[in-house]
């Protein structure tokens, strides 16, 4: 086993990062849902150990480092699967949202959709992005460079149910679009063909409920709205490119109602100590506004406040639970 992870990780560190600007992503329209149901970047894991939060379904994966992120890595199969593991069975909502960050050897990951009487069905993501056993199968090609180019770099994969339509992102694009997917998904898996030369690599996975919902009528109505939609990597208070879906819709809210002033609430799980995360979610909610700042809402709109780990939503004794915590909240003035 120690030989075959030192081939992986040979593969991966003589490659390139995808470089990902903010401003790559000022179409974006993807926003995630609102309550998380699983949510893992590895972290916490043992190198070269199996990931604790995941079942093994088929093949072999361990975690490992792979282009500078920790990543769950598929190392045998045809196919290796993998789940995550969720107490509920059928977790899966009307409406709801997968992500991924994947990085592409020869094969690209494989989103598996279990259906009430299928669990094979899926989404295959990559330069190409098409389903395999759907009744209808469908696939477009990522519009950007080509197949090789795409190769050696990270990508960010998303999609979104909602009553029988899916719609299906790789990085800043809305590569595919079923209308109606026919059939009901329940539970994810992830996977694909792997090898030890070949292996398929993702991480920062998150499943939520809900989503592709206009929910920022509760800023008007309730006084406050909580999204999970902006995003940070650990310990950081830059904003990953895919939170502009989000930020986007926010933009055009403010616009359309000129007269609302919002307080940017950060908020942190209760990992690291108190003083850090207090600082922490300050520099969060000040980078929230400066980026509505720069996409021209006037600044005397907006004020910014760190509450780190004081007000937690839930407990922090769970991966979910303390992904729910680190949020962003906009509270009318």
């Amino acid at each position: 086993m120690k030989k075959l992870l030192l081939v992986v990780i040979t593969i991966a560190i003589h490659t390139c990062l995808q470089g990902q600007d903010i401003k790559t992503y000022s179409n974006y329209d993807f926003v995630p849902g609102e309550n998380i149901l699983f949510e893992d970047n590895f972290l916490s894991d043992q190198d070269g150990e199996f990931a604790s939060h995941w079942n093994l379904k088929s093949g072999q994966a361990v975690v490992n480092k792979v282009a500078d992120k920790t990543a769950f890595v598929l190392i045998a199969g045809n196919y290796a699967r993998v789940s995550p593991l969720i107490k509920v069975p059928n977790y899966l909502t009307d409406s709801f949202t997968v992500e991924f960050d994947f990085y592409v050897t020869s094969y690209a990951p494989v989103l598996f959709l279990k259906a009430k009487d299928k669990d094979n069905r899926a989404v295959n993501f990559g330069y190409r992005v098409n389903t395999s056993y759907f009744p209808n199968e469908l696939s477009e090609n990522f519009p950007e460079g080509t197949d090789a180019s795409f190769k050696k770099k990270w990508h960010h994969a998303a999609l979104a149910y909602r009553s029988g339509q899916m719609k299906c992102y790789v990085d800043q694009y809305r590569v595919l679009v079923i209308p109606q997917c026919g059939f009901v998904p329940q539970e994810i898996g992830l996977g694909g063909i792997a090898s030890k030369d070949n292996p398929v690599v993702f991480t920062n996975v998150r499943i939520a409920s809900g989503g592709n919902m206009n929910m920022l009528g509760k800023i008007l109505t309730d006084g406050k709205f909580i999204t999970h939609a902006i995003t940070f990597d650990v310990n950081k208070a830059d904003i990953k490119p895919e939170s502009m879906g989000f930020l986007n819709s926010l933009v055009k809210f403010l616009k359309e109602n000129s007269n609302v002033k919002l307080e940017i609430d950060g908020h942190t799980d209760s990992d690291g100590d108190e003083a850090s995360n207090m600082k922490l979610s300050q520099q969060r909610a000040d980078a929230v506004k400066a980026q509505l700042v720069l996409m021209g809402i006037d600044a005397s709109r907006l004020s910014s406040k760190g509450f780190g780990e004081s007000k937690p939503i839930g407990d922090n004794t769970t991966p979910e639970a303390k992904a729910n915590n680190r949020r962003v909240e906009f509270v009318k003035q």
